[in-house]
């Protein structure tokens, strides 16, 4: 985690501030404007960027819908992928995040200012209730973030098969699917170092609900897989 450490020294004068304005925000999330929240919460992040030695290289802003209540759909490398979008994507969006990570700081903050929700993967039932939580947030506006592989691929640029049962949330919401292609983003947080690092974040034509409507969930993860691996291929 040396690249977290150069980020907080390039910027050891702005990080208590910026940190307790975060706190404060979090501790008090239904007194302000989302958006208020999600651009400190991208100031931040920036920040981090710039100082860590990190080039975001970003396509496809122009297929991020006007209208909010769409659900991102991306294969997940690493530790960085869910701030390397926050940071690049415009409208605020919620996540869904695996329990482990869901109470370390900075992240819970996070979690609590975007409306993020935290699964625990061996509890089918409260996974449902996460799954129901996210179709509720959509229909009422929100946008949410989604890696279906479930978990780091923990092999680079390759990508594991994704999990159906996430693709309920996009089905039954009758919401735009943004599928994102995440390259190299393991090489910030998963990987020693502090070298100069270029990330690329690739967002593809969002597909509409009436695209998708009569495909089943099982059909439609490997139509969103195959659309994310095309672009994640041809640019490794």
């Amino acid at each position: 985690m040396l690249r977290i450490l150069l980020m907080v020294l390039r910027n050891f004068w702005r990080v208590p501030r910026a940190y307790w304005k975060l706190c404060h925000y979090a501790k008090h999330a239904d007194e302000y404007p989302e958006i208020e929240m999600y651009r400190h919460i991208q100031y931040i992040l920036k920040l981090g960027v710039t100082s860590g030695n990190i080039d975001l290289v970003v396509t496809g802003k122009e297929h991020i819908p006007e209208e909010n209540g769409f659900i991102m759909y991306g294969n997940h490398q690493g530790l960085f992928d869910v701030l390397a979008i926050a940071a690049t994507c415009d409208k605020p969006i919620g996540a869904v995040l695996k329990k482990e990570l869901s109470d370390i700081p900075f992240l819970k903050q996070i979690r609590l200012c975007t409306h993020s929700f935290a699964m625990d993967r061996e509890d089918i039932k409260q996974s449902m209730e996460v799954i129901v939580n996210v179709i509720k947030e959509v229909k009422k506006g929100r946008n949410y973030l989604i890696f279906p592989e479930g978990t780091r691929s923990r092999k680079g640029n390759e990508m594991l098969d994704f999990h159906w049962g996430s693709f309920k949330c996009a089905l039954k919401a009758k919401c735009p699917i943004v599928p994102i292609a995440l390259v190299d983003s393991f090489k910030v947080l998963d990987q020693k170092g502090i070298k100069p690092v270029k990330v690329q974040i690739h967002y593809l034509k969002p597909i509409p609900y009436e695209e998708y409507k009569d495909l089943n969930t099982k059909d439609l993860a490997e139509m969103v897989h195959s659309r994310i691996k095309e672009a994640v291929d041809a640019n490794k």
